[in-house]
């Protein structure tokens, strides 16, 4: 009779085999051919955003069979996920907000790894540490809950840093396109001198609508779009009274210096209250810290001295 670990082990070599038999197989040239969507998606990159998409996706799958008989069932989860949690809306801002092209498809197959990675840690601790059969229920599903909570916490961050850097750069940019309108350039070129020149993640959110006027968008549609899908109060309003001052004729050297100081001074008020806030949690580390060892320091040699009797 053969023993129960030699066919365990005959059975994890055996599927080793033929998964990387059926994986030589599947990157055979006939069989791995690109698909239609595949090859039309370099001629559309331009006006399509799931175009971008596809081209900048890794040219190769490690698994491109076991991916394509998997994608039923990982749509499944995905849907059974997206109907329990809700949110894509604020699941899509976020994902804009952090400049990420995934989509929230993407991040709720993130959301579904991160839970099975956070239910094994939790099923392993479970094994590993004695305790009550409740302990052990509760550890798998307090892992996985963990693992998902960090996967959006992880992004919503991702998208703050993005914006508060996008707030950090909104006056430089707004003086800066003012200049070149006092200039004598039109809006238009003074927008494409902006992008050029800038680095910076306006810069990068210009030239996206920049790009998007190359293709036929009036500009007014495109700075308001921008303004709608990334929902930074400070860039809004600046886009709102630029496309207002582009309707209506008005100046646009004086809206833009009259922006450019509003988001200034509200720069300097938020970093006001910032050091406001900074002020109270400053006190934990001087009042349990410094100022119990300035007393130490201070008291300590006169009970060294009364105890040695010098």
């Amino acid at each position: 009779m053969v023993p129960v670990t030699a066919v365990g082990w005959a059975l994890l070599f055996g599927a080793t085999l033929g998964l990387g038999l059926w994986t030589l197989v599947a990157r055979a040239p006939r069989l791995s051919a690109p698909r239609l969507a595949e090859r039309l998606a370099a001629q559309l990159v331009d006006i399509s955003a799931e175009a971008r998409r596809v081209v900048g996706r890794r040219a190769s799958d490690p698994l491109p069979l076991l991916g394509r008989l998997g994608a039923p069932l990982l749509a499944g989860a995905r849907g059974a996920l997206d109907r329990a949690l809700g949110g894509r809306e604020t699941i899509e801002w976020r994902l804009r907000a952090a400049g990420l092209t995934a989509s929230v498809d993407s991040h709720r197959t993130a959301q579904l790894l991160s839970l099975l990675v956070g239910a094994a840690a939790g099923t392993l601790g479970a094994v590993l540490l004695p305790g009550a059969p409740a302990a052990r229920i509760a550890l798998p599903l307090l892992g996985a809950g963990t693992g998902l909570l960090l996967c959006d916490h992880l992004l919503a961050r991702r998208a703050r840093c993005r914006l508060e850097r996008m707030r950090e750069e909104l006056p430089t940019v707004l003086e800066f396109l003012m200049l070149a309108l006092a200039a004598g350039e039109a809006l238009p070129d003074a927008l494409r001198r902006v992008t050029r020149i800038g680095s910076g993640e306006v810069a990068r959110e210009l030239s996206a609508a920049m790009a998007e006027v190359r293709t036929g968008v009036p500009l007014a549609v495109a700075l308001s779009t921008l303004a709608r899908e990334l929902r930074l109060p400070p860039l809004t309003r600046a886009l709102d009274h630029l496309v207002a001052a582009l309707e209506r004729g008005a100046p646009l050297v004086d809206v833009l210096r009259a922006q450019a100081e509003d988001c200034r001074n509200e720069a300097k008020r938020d970093l006001l209250e910032v050091a406001g806030r900074k002020e109270i949690v400053m006190l934990v580390p001087l009042v349990f810290l410094i100022l119990p060892t300035t007393v130490v320091i201070a008291v300590f040699p006169g009970l060294l001295a009364l105890q040695t009797g010098f």
